[in-house]
């Protein structure tokens, strides 16, 4: 005779440690006015069993009550009075929840096009978007504009809700039209997946459970597929990038650099570079408050100690020295545009990454994306919602991966400097190729020949390669045109991926070229110089590289009067 197993209740110890294992998602939702966001979340919540009491209580008692049955379930999220009395969403309200399965962070954005940039400021830490689509009205332009935006911020999953089927008595033939027409425009944009579901948020269809009612539909419901949508793993992933938030000095024995850790890992002993300065030193401790850690990865918010005392500061960064960021004042960029005064060309703005803020400016709108088409159109300017393509010019060189890389380093907001009021949200592009950037240029052979500027500059052209340290930099041309050589450095106003060609062109002319950069590899054939072996102070590195260079050779002896050899 089989006897029933029964489980044993779980202790709050094993019921925690359960809880804090389970893998977290966060959400958000996105659409038009009206389409239901606010009443899917509700009625998610409390099909879950993840609304206590009181709060159904509260909601029951409200004098405010647009749905057919007794609770308003749209009133779960929409907080604000505001909200309420307009039946709108007007501010990002953010709702936790838990199942067995997984842990669940939701973001219910505005749909309103004046909300827009809630919306964007709503869905950028999301690793899905549910977009919702009302089943009478079909794909709507803001949509689109919620679509192009998701995938502008990298959100790699679509789950598309087909919402008020029951008003069209849920016709799987309005259900398809409204399919094709959707992924007919979100399949060019690329998302990892998208998984449409005909629901009705006010009666529970496909929210939870699959319906009865739409026997024809073979896909999962909502809850289920967020159950089971693969998730990235933050922990370790990407290169090291921790930006200092805060210089920690209770005292004279302890100088400590706080922050989060934006990527990657970060060990006690590991060797780490500091930004802009360049210098290089090993990671001492990472302090939090329940105690020390070996080990700290994204995104834990740390403490952490040097063993070199090296100049760092808020807005200065520590990065993995074998895998650094791009360096350059001149950068590409996707742009949300959030404001009701259009964006201006030229005009100063404060410009926010990381921890830091610089002054910047729009040099050029290379285009205006059109939401509806995707098309790429010209632009001299953006307008309240408009989304384009930039050329932004900062007055000092930010640190920076592309946004598809690294969604931290890679983001940045334009601030007015007279009023602070956020204007756009800004998604950096990958760098151009130099040779992509630099095909314009025209080298022609000209009649002078290497050796007789050789002869006549008294010296061999050659490129010095330094990590970063754009002060040395300085030092080492300052010294060498006392000493008569004909030499440029090429420091923090020129794009780092540009440093290899233009060393080139450089060198062409007979000039010794001095990059300081941060990123990438050296050109083949120059002169390079690890910051770990140079000395701390740049005055003394400076004449070790110039000893350097004239025991290589690159110095020509007095009595050179010809080119023969060369």
């Amino acid at each position: 005779m089989a006897s029933a197993v029964e489980t044993a209740p779980l202790t709050i110890e094993e019921f925690l440690e359960r809880h804090e294992a389970s893998e977290l998602l966060r959400f958000s939702t996105a659409g038009s006015v009206d389409d239901g966001k606010s009443t899917l979340i509700g009625r998610l919540l409390y099909d879950s069993k993840s609304v206590y009491e009181d709060q159904l209580h509260s909601v029951a008692q409200s004098r405010i009550n647009r749905s057919s049955g007794p609770i308003d379930f749209s009133l779960l999220t929409d907080g604000l009075r505001a909200e309420r009395e307009q039946g709108i969403t007007i501010d990002v309200a953010y709702r936790y929840f838990s199942t067995p399965r997984r842990k669940f962070i939701i973001a219910d954005t505005p749909g309103h096009e004046q909300y827009t940039r809630n919306m964007a400021t709503g869905a950028s830490t999301a690793q899905l978007a549910v977009i919702l689509l009302d089943a009478r009205k079909g794909v709507l332009p803001q949509s689109r504009r919620h679509t192009y935006i998701s995938w502008l911020l990298g959100i790699p999953h679509l789950a598309v809700a087909v919402n008020k089927m029951d008003l069209t008595d849920f016709s799987r033939s309005v259900f398809e039209r409204i399919r094709e027409e959707y992924l007919e425009f979100a399949n060019r944009l690329g998302f990892e997946s998208i998984v449409v579901i005909p629901m009705s948020a006010l009666e529970g269809d496909n929210v939870v459970t699959r319906s009865p009612r739409t026997e024809w539909y073979e896909g999962p419901s909502l809850l289920e597929h967020l159950e089971t949508v693969p998730v990235s793993v933050g922990a370790g992933k990407g290169d090291l990038r921790f930006p200092v938030q805060y210089v920690v000095r209770p005292n004279l024995d302890f100088r400590g650099f706080a922050g989060q850790v934006a990527s990657g890992l970060l060990h006690t002993g590991e060797q780490v570079m500091a930004l802009p300065s360049g210098r290089t030193s090993r990671v001492k401790s990472i302090t939090t408050y329940d105690g020390d850690l070996r080990t700290a990865f994204a995104p834990q918010s740390v403490c952490v100690t040097l063993t070199d005392e090296i100049d760092l500061s808020r807005g200065d960064i520590l990065v993995d020295p074998h895998r650094p960021p791009h360096v350059s004042r001149r950068l590409t960029a996707a742009l949300v545009w959030m404001n009701e005064q259009p964006l201006e060309v030229r005009r100063p703005y404060l410009l926010k990454h990381t921890s830091r803020q610089i002054t910047a400016s729009v040099v050029r709108v290379r285009h205006r994306v059109d939401v509806d088409s995707l098309a790429e159109e010209p632009a001299e300017r953006l307008d309240l919602n408009e989304i384009g393509v930039v050329e932004i010019e900062s007055t000092q060189p930010l640190y920076y991966d592309a946004y598809r890389v690294n969604r931290v380093t890679g983001a940045f907001i334009l601030i007015d400097p007279l009023s602070n009021a956020t204007l756009a949200a800004g998604m950096i592009a990958e760098p151009e190729s130099a040779d992509a950037r630099t095909a314009h240029i025209d080298v022609r052979t000209g009649r002078v020949a290497p050796a007789e500027r050789i002869a006549r500059n008294g010296h061999l052209a050659v490129t010095v390669w330094l990590r970063a340290r754009t002060s040395l930099a300085w030092l080492v041309e300052r010294r060498l045109f006392e000493r008569g050589c004909q030499v440029q450095a090429l420091a923090d106003d020129v794009e780092s991926h540009l440093l290899p060609e233009l060393a080139r062109l450089l060198n062409t002319a007979g000039v010794i070229a001095i990059c300081s950069d941060a990123s990438g590899q050296p050109p083949a054939g120059s002169i390079w110089f690890e910051p770990g072996v140079l000395p701390v102070d740049d005055i003394e590195a400076a004449a070790q590289i110039v000893e350097e260079l004239d025991r290589r050779g690159v110095f020509l002896p007095p009595d050179f009067s010809s080119g023969e050899g060369i």
